[in-house]
């Protein structure tokens, strides 16, 4: 694998659309006035940060006809983003643009989108016709339970904070991980607990943030981070974080990767082994993804401009590692090319922001995606190459358990995975904020093979040229104003493989 080549390719992969950024933010500094721009200059923008000052600009001033333009060009740049688009789709009714309006969510709709418009004031002026029932009706019937899968078992509750799940098919148990503990417990499909390794067992394990296991050579890989969770944090112990080798058959520790610690935050969240054997572990604070090469961590992928990398998979050949950027999608890198790429999909179909968990199944991808609404699972085929999806079957959507869906395991032909996290229970400092409020952690089951042979939803064309930056997805997020609601004024066939 060269690495150096990869590190190169997925920098210009990134970095491209920020060249053709700066001509534009440059110009903008000049002394043209922004209340004079017309839609075709609006439209010409290709920075964000020019265009998120614009929103907040044209807000201030009530100019909801270039505030609307200004969201459309955001829009444009950033497919995946469901918040910019119901941000527009606000602006258009504040216009009266019942047209637009109407389009707009409906396109949404078929995005793969719900939410319940019915009582919502900030639509007075558009509503109050057939088309508007029309519209309301399709959002929300996206907003109904889709799928077979059902919650499996539950782990008790407590002041635990169980992050990570993985499986261990030769004792036919789980394993969960406490971010809290640092402990690692063994669990039955019943959910009850056995303590398996423990920090006081001389692991030195901190709190456990995601776990991958290699059954075939009795490996069990942990991620474990000193974080301000961790019960026995101390001063001293700041920042480390690294990957901890284990026997998965006696939980006795073989080996410690550690990152350095005067390099600023770092923390290992992910984390993947291949059917090779082959290791790779993210670092979502740094956005860079790290293998273990030669006994030390290695670099593997490294940009600034990525938002936060989540989900890590690895194709059944171990020829391509996908990840997800939270903000941006999936990408790959080629490891035997030695080249990154984006994930193309037709973003009129499918949307692949909001992505938490992703896994590979039998030449397909699987994604738990908790940033869109409704919360789903879906999966995902792909083209020969990998680098294409050709079509989208939902797995599970909607399902009241799902509170906070994040991450999960592959055991046989089921996806098992949190589906409430207890991480919105604790302040930024590790708090817990009210142990009162602490809930079992429902472990969900979801069939991989659901549908298997039916089509699924057409995503296969490419995507579109311009992909939006992370500087892009940050202005996509930079619009909380507009997304805020007001309180209620009325009581209220195919080559591929998978389906």
């Amino acid at each position: 694998m060269n690495i150096k080549r990869l590190l190169c390719c997925l920098a210009l992969l990134l970095a491209a659309p920020m060249v053709l950024a700066d001509k534009p933010a440059a110009d903008m500094q000049g002394k043209r006035d922004a209340t004079t721009f017309t839609e075709a200059e609006v439209s010409a923008i290709t920075s964000p940060a020019v265009l998120h000052r614009m929103v907040a600009g044209y807000e201030r001033l009530g100019d909801q006809q270039r505030l609307a333009w200004t969201l459309a060009r955001l829009s444009e740049l950033n497919p995946d983003s469901g918040d910019l688009r119901m941000a527009l789709a606000l602006t258009y009714a504040n216009l009266g643009d019942k047209s637009k309006t109407y389009d707009l969510l409906l396109k949404m709709k078929e995005q793969g989108y719900g939410v319940d418009l019915s009582d919502d004031p900030r639509f007075e002026k558009v509503r109050g016709t057939e088309a508007w029932t029309y519209v309301v009706d399709n959002l929300k019937a996206n907003l109904k339970p889709f799928g077979e899968g059902k919650v499996a078992f539950e782990l008790p509750k407590g002041d635990t904070l169980f992050e990570s799940i993985a499986w261990d098919p030769k004792r036919g148990k789980f394993l969960v991980g406490s971010v809290r503990e640092g402990k690692i417990y063994l669990a039955d499909k019943d959910g009850k607990l056995k303590e398996f390794i423990t920090p006081a067992d001389g692991s030195g394990l901190w709190s456990v943030y995601s776990m991958a296991v290699d059954a075939e050579r009795d490996l069990l890989y942990v991620n474990s981070t000193s974080a301000l969770y961790f019960k026995g944090f101390r001063q001293e112990d700041f920042n480390k974080t690294g990957i901890f080798q284990f026997k998965l058959s006696t939980g006795k520790l073989l080996h410690k990767y550690l990152l350095p610690t005067d390099q600023g935050t770092r923390s290992l969240s992910s984390i993947t082994v291949g059917k090779n054997g082959k290791v790779y572990a993210a670092d979502g604070v740094r956005k860079e993804i790290y293998t273990i090469d030669n006994g030390q961590l290695k670099l593997v992928v490294a940009n600034p401009k990525l938002t936060s990398i989540r989900g890590l998979a690895v194709s059944d050949d171990g020829n391509i590692l996908y990840f997800a950027d939270y903000g941006l999608g999936i990408f790959g890198a080629d490891l035997k090319e030695g080249t990154g790429f984006t994930l193309k999909h037709d973003p009129a179909h499918l949307v692949l922001g909001g992505i938490e968990g992703l896994y590979s199944y039998d030449g397909t991808l699987v994604a738990i995606e908790n940033g869109i609404s409704p919360k789903r699972v879906i999966r995902l085929s792909l083209s020969k190459d990998g680098k294409s999806v050709t079509r989208m079957m939902p797995l599970d959507v909607a399902n009241p358990a799902f509170f906070l869906p994040t991450y999960g395991t592959v055991a046989g032909n089921d996806l098992y995975f949190i589906a409430n996290s207890q991480k919105g229970m604790y302040g930024q400092y590790g708090d817990l904020k009210d142990e009162k409020n602490l809930q079992p952690v429902r472990i969900f089951r979801s069939n991989l093979r659901f549908a298997w042979d039916e089509s699924g939803i057409p995503a296969g064309q490419i995507q579109p040229a311009r992909r939006a930056t992370p500087e892009e997805a940050a202005a996509a997020r930079g619009t909380p104003k507009l997304l805020e609601r007001p309180p209620e004024t009325k009581p209220a066939k195919s080559e591929d493989k998978g389906g």
